[in-house]
């Protein structure tokens, strides 16, 4: 992906000697292991927080003493810490049993908090103004002196930023007043969760609290977009890549070999139920529970009217829903590979890669 996506240092060695900044990050990722040095217990106290200000000024101070937060976006709840402290950052990690060289994805609340942490070129502030606040992060250049933890930015020399579409996120952030990491609020490379109820059933006794605010109203992860050295797509998400080309002018190009991500939501597998799933699903065989789309007779009806901002909306909560009902073997409909299309055949590609 060119020189921007140089790593900082050598993460390797961060993971391999387990300390950031002098500090010791138990359980921390090693270089090869798929999963956290040892389980997280289920042992804390998770608090449930209201939306009014007083209550979101309580979980900002939660944040600020290095706390794990959940709280919604328009896009699905985000699992927040403070961006600067490496301790709050491991932890998330291991929360989620992430693999530590998945980076981060950092909110703030305006275009102005995030030069504070990227360089922005002219591309990238055409973008920002033209869809921040909204669903939409760019990968740009990590300003040298950022004070954000090289565990956010898995050792990159850039930083996965946005400004999100939702009261309750930005409320939060402006009680906070700094940058928050915040990948979606589940187990790593399980179904992203779109409601409070997901969250609590996921994530309680794993993270401090919880922001309940509702349902999320896209439904899909952000779309992720790198500035250089060519503007290039790197997930499709919850902003359709015709309305950024549009912007532009011309095509944004594609990303190429993921094995080292240069963002979040490039990992082969990902977003996956319990059960198998099968794509393009024209016709459903025995044991298969039917995933429908447009006027199909299904189990679980995506958008009965081929409506693809609905399907968006409803994707994660449907496979929550099929995960339920122990759904061993899933077929999906066909779904058109276009506006919100896209971000949907991406998740349900990763959701049927193999584990």
């Amino acid at each position: 992906m060119g020189s921007w996506f140089r790593r900082r240092g050598s993460i390797a060695w961060i993971r391999k000697k387990g300390s950031v900044c002098g500090q010791q990050q138990e359980g921390y990722l090693h270089e090869h292991d798929p999963q956290p040095k040892r389980d997280v217990m289920n042992n804390l106290t998770t608090r449930i927080f209201a939306t009014d200000q007083a209550e979101l000024d309580a979980a900002a101070r939660v944040l600020a003493g290095g706390g794990l937060v959940a709280f919604p976006t328009e896009t699905v709840y985000g699992l927040g810490v403070d961006a600067r402290n490496s301790d709050a950052v491991a932890r998330l990690y291991q929360a989620k049993g992430r693999p530590s060289f998945n980076p981060l994805i950092v909110h703030v609340g305006s275009i102005e908090a995030a030069k504070q942490f990227v360089e922005f070129d002219h591309t990238a502030l055409v973008l920002a103004q033209a869809f921040w606040p909204g669903a939409l992060t760019l990968v740009l250049p990590l300003r040298r002196d950022s004070a954000i933890s090289p565990l956010v930015t898995a050792g990159l020399e850039t930083l996965a930023i946005r400004v999100p579409d939702h009261s309750v996120a930005n409320g939060l952030l402006a009680a906070f007043g700094g940058p928050v990491a915040a990948p979606s609020a589940n187990p790593s490379g399980q179904v992203s969760p779109t409601k409070f109820a997901h969250v609590r059933d996921l994530m309680t006794g794993r993270i401090d609290g919880i922001v309940d605010g509702g349902d999320c109203g896209v439904g899909l992860e952000s779309t992720i977009v790198a500035t250089k050295p060519t503007p290039t797509l790197l997930r499709a998400g919850g902003l359709p890549v015709e309305a950024i080309e549009a912007a532009l002018g011309y095509d944004l190009a594609l990303a190429g070999d993921t094995s080292a991500p240069s963002s979040p939501g490039q990992l082969a597998s990902h977003y996956a139920p319990a059960g198998t799933v099968r794509l393009n699903a024209q016709t459903v065989e025995a044991g298969e529970t039917l995933l429908g789309f447009g006027p199909v007779d299904a189990a679980l009806n995506l958008s009965p009217s081929g409506d693809l901002i609905h399907a968006a909306a409803r994707l994660f909560d449907a496979l929550h829903q099929l995960n339920a009902m122990g759904a061993a073997r899933i077929a999906v409909s066909p779904i058109p590979d276009h506006g919100l299309g896209r971000a949907i055949n991406d998740r349900l590609r990763r959701a049927a890669a193999p584990r």
